[in-house]
């Protein structure tokens, strides 16, 4: 609550835990790292209170690079979870590795388990630990969102975070 006051604490209560499991499994375990996650998924999930894309998806139809190459499949495999991820290739990989059929129970990946569960294993896939530990900001959202969409206010996220965990202030790397 301290880093986004204004998420919905009942929301926050049923994610804390499935987060805690998620960071202790993929190894998001200094406060650092820690803080870098809670800053990505505070953006990405509009300060934890969607674990769906309110919009229906459509636009993601037909994108090969994300997979959908079947009809429906931008609808289908729209963004979800804390970490967004979107797309029937994405869907398919956190599928395999969490074991879990979300290629046909997409809307499984905005259960706050999965949420959670499922953007501990993005940010080890994409070894983001590393960036963290360099407190950078800017290449850590490069990969989370593939570009730098709200960037300032995941400067700002990560130094609430950091607040909130305690850490002292700095300043989080902007540029590389």
């Amino acid at each position: 609550m301290q880093m986004a006051p204004e998420a919905n604490p009942q929301q926050l209560r049923q994610l804390v835990p499935h987060l805690n499991q998620a960071m202790a499994k993929f190894g998001v375990n200094t406060r650092l790292r820690q803080a870098h996650l809670l800053a990505q998924i505070a953006h990405e999930s509009d300060r934890f209170t969607a674990l769906e894309a309110s919009r229906s998806g459509a636009d993601y139809e037909g994108r090969k690079d994300l997979g959908n190459t079947q009809r429906g499949d931008g609808v289908k495999y729209k963004p979800r979870g804390l970490i967004q991820l979107v797309g029937r290739t994405n869907y398919a990989a956190a599928s395999k590795a969490l074991g879990v059929d979300l290629i046909h129970h997409p809307q499984r990946l905005a259960d706050p388990e999965l949420a959670a569960l499922s953007a501990g294993w993005f940010w080890s896939t994409n070894q983001l630990n590393g960036d963290a530990d360099k407190d950078d900001v800017r290449t850590v959202t490069k990969i989370v969102n593939g570009g730098y969409n709200g960037l300032d206010d995941r400067i700002q996220l990560l130094q609430a975070a950091k607040k909130a965990l305690g850490m002292q202030s700095s300043k989080a790397k902007s540029q590389n």
